[in-house]
């Protein structure tokens, strides 16, 4: 008895070959799934991968963060714009004829900006640096250090946007802005935000527990609020301490965002003010980039 072998037909293409042709094998080679050497990642898909990587994160902890970046600026607004408002309006006519509700409202969104990025750039890294080691998985991978920082700051500023947006929205409801340019409080927050951030990042990369950043929150975070201009003028403050206010991020992010706000804009003031939060940013992102290298690729 003769055996017959089966033969595929010419119709039938044989196992593990698609039946596409050489069309499905070129675009198979040159995806990230094929074997064989790869193409390098480009920038953009490096600082995506970071990206997407935080956003998933902050897709599971977003609850965590609603009382400290919506909660807790409105009640400054209410109690500070709207009840504090209301008295100094009565009694001596806002300040400097403006009314105290949209002179402290614009100062309240910078303010926040800071207090957002402290959260983001204090226990945030130091837990991906120590505890938890994310930035060590990251760099297991083709990732580096710019890479890794610039995801992150990225997601920092996506976090400034958004806290920042949803207070100017219910501030705006309680009729904390008097001009739709206002509308340019939130580049302006999210610039002073990165004036915080990327420095932080540069000291908590030389931190191995949380006592500086107790240090930082009462002794700079804190009195900045008081002693930048947002709830009185830096003028009222005793003549020695004026310069000191000057030289810090807030003060210049809210005296920025403040001008647009009332619509009392000096062009060469409003784009100094730019110019420090930027070099404050630059700087810090610098700093950041060298304690980073130094702790993590020893």
């Amino acid at each position: 008895m003769s055996v017959a072998h089966s033969q595929p037909s010419a119709s039938q293409p044989p196992p593990g070959d698609s039946g596409h042709g050489p069309a499905d094998a070129s675009t198979v080679a040159g995806s990230r799934a094929a074997h064989g050497v790869r193409a390098p990642m480009s920038g953009g898909e490096r600082l995506l991968a970071v990206l997407v990587y935080h956003a998933t994160v902050y897709r599971r902890t977003w609850r965590g963060s609603v009382i400290t970046r919506v909660l807790s600026p409105v009640l400054f607004l209410l109690a500070m714009g709207v009840g504090l408002g209301s008295l100094v309006d009565s009694r001596a006519g806002g300040v400097n004829g403006t009314p105290y509700l949209h002179f402290v409202v614009p100062a309240i969104v910078a303010a926040q900006s800071m207090w957002v990025a402290w959260g983001e750039s204090s226990y945030q890294v130091l837990g991906y640096i120590k505890w938890n080691m994310g930035y060590h998985a990251q760099l297991a991978t083709p990732l580096r250090v710019r890479d890794v920082l610039a995801g992150h700051f990225t997601m920092v500023g996506l976090h400034l946007v958004m806290a920042t947006s949803i207070f100017m929205v219910i501030a705006a409801l309680f009729g904390g802005f008097d001009s739709w340019w206002a509308v340019l409080c939130l580049p302006i927050a999210v610039l002073t935000g990165l004036a915080f951030s990327t420095p932080m990042f540069a000291f908590t990369a030389t931190q191995e527990g949380d006592n500086g950043f107790n240090i930082l929150y009462r002794w700079i975070i804190t009195p900045l609020m008081l002693f930048s201009g947002t709830f009185f003028p830096v003028d009222q403050l005793p003549a020695w301490m004026q310069p000191v206010a000057w030289v810090t991020p807030l003060w210049h992010g809210v005296a920025a965002a403040r001008s647009v706000s009332v619509g009392d804009v000096s062009v060469l003031p409003f784009l100094g003010h730019l110019l420090v939060l930027a070099l404050y940013a630059v700087v810090g992102a610098l700093l950041a980039h060298r304690t980073f290298t130094r702790r993590l690729e020893p």
